[in-house]
């Protein structure tokens, strides 16, 4: 039982920080919120002496298992390895103070498990299994000379893990099926091309609504929802016609069609870091100049899709979308997104937004009684310097995940 005392409350559901609350931990859950005094004799209290005290963040757009910039590289890397390379990236996220992330391209439930028993130190994984695309779409990563159908290539362990692809209504339906026995909490479906993929451009048309309307009804039958991978007013377009509920990246997406995501209250999930930082560093880890030259396609219609969605009055979540080296660079996200949002606005993509894109609205990104206890304090003021979420979390005195305490730094 831990009780916090003497800090600045800052619950995103209200514009600014609070003083004077008190908040009472036990079990895992927050047992109280407080204006007055609580008066417990079996906790342990916490001082924060005037620091932020701020629900644990959420990203739901990460990649633990692809550990590598240029992602063709994992065809010969056993998923033993895999697991041993994504358990330092997910205890950086954790350090950063991501308690909860949203895998979406490979994670599956052993690690999802190993997390949850704390045999491996992490945030809490919600898991897409592998991401489906059709043949020579964005989850296709063989090489041109590469025969095999990529379901049954024996020579790419480590990419046929994280992605496979499906064509065709009934074979998607059957993909999507098998993700959802193997424990996925969503289906991630490829409608568009993408950067990191070898072939297709990125305006190219992925999946027929025929196979979009197959996921969806597949992972809606299972109390699930589909996520898509989407760049083009098309491809968002085609996606939320057939009822996708978020949609990831959308960095070219128009004011009619953020309208019609508004009205489907769809979500966006950007992601400017990972555009940015491929720019800056990609290619000093192999990434050719094919890749680099669509990720300039994409980057400034970042920064404008986020203004537009905004606009259309879209909820926007945080994702990072990094690759490999490049994952140290997840916070960035937040001062990345200044240009367009207020602090106010990007906090509450990473913890109110971000708890109802995974389904748990009520339960993380909030500070209230019966909520999950993932807790941050912060030395000093989010809401005026989001440098405070920077450098790896070195201006976090304290990291609590479910009433552990994974740093603590106060007495």
């Amino acid at each position: 039982m831990f009780l916090f005392r003497n800090a600045m409350l800052f619950d995103p559901r209200f514009d600014e920080r609070r003083g004077g609350y008190e908040v009472l931990v036990e079990g895992g859950r927050i047992r109280e919120v407080s204006e007055r005094p609580i008066k417990t004799a079996d906790a342990r209290v916490i001082d924060c002496d005037g620091r932020t005290l701020m629900p644990g963040l959420i990203d739901c757009h990460v990649h633990v298992y692809l550990s590598e910039v240029n992602v063709s590289r994992l065809e010969n890397v056993p998923v033993s390895l895999l697991v041993g390379r994504a358990a330092p990236l997910m205890l950086g996220m954790l350090n950063r103070g991501f308690t909860t992330v949203r895998d979406t391209a490979g994670a599956d439930w052993g690690i999802r498990e190993a997390v949850e028993k704390r045999f491996l130190p992490g945030p809490r994984l919600f898991i897409s299994g592998r991401a489906i695309g059709p043949t020579g779409g964005h989850s296709d990563m063989r090489r041109r000379t590469d025969t095999h159908t990529h379901n049954t290539c024996r020579c790419c362990d480590g990419l046929k893990f994280t992605m496979t692809t499906a064509d065709g209504a009934d074979n998607v339906r059957a993909a999507v099926r098998e993700e959802l026995r193997q424990g996925a909490d969503a289906i991630k479906i490829m409608v568009s091309g993408g950067v990191a993929s070898p072939y297709d451009p990125l305006d190219s048309r992925q999946f027929s609504l025929a196979e979009i309307a197959a996921a969806v009804e597949e992972a809606t039958a299972f109390k699930r929802y589909v996520l898509a991978h989407a760049y083009t007013p098309e491809a968002i377009t085609r996606a939320v016609s057939q009822g996708v509920r978020t949609i990831e990246h959308g960095n070219l997406i128009d004011p009619p069609t953020a309208k019609l995501l508004a009205a489907s209250k769809g979500y966006l999930v950007a992601n400017l870091v990972a555009y940015v930082c491929i720019k800056e560093r990609a290619a000093q880890f192999g990434m050719d100049e094919e890749k680099l030259a669509k990720n300039e396609l994409v980057i400034k219609g970042g920064f404008e899709s986020l203004d537009i969605c905004r606009q259309a009055g879209i909820r926007i979540g945080y994702g990072s979308d990094l690759l490999g080296e490049l994952q140290n660079e997840q916070s960035r996200e937040f001062l990345l997104r200044q240009e367009v949002m207020s602090p106010l606005e990007i906090l509450r993509s990473a913890t109110l937004v971000g708890a109802e894109i995974i389904r748990m609205d009520g339960k993380l990104g909030v500070i209230e009684p019966g909520a999950i206890a993932d807790l941050l304090v912060v030395d000093g003021d989010p809401l005026k310097d989001l440098g405070l979420l920077q450098d790896q979390g070195a201006h976090l005195s304290l990291i609590m995940k479910e009433g552990f305490l994974h740093k603590n730094r106060l007495h």
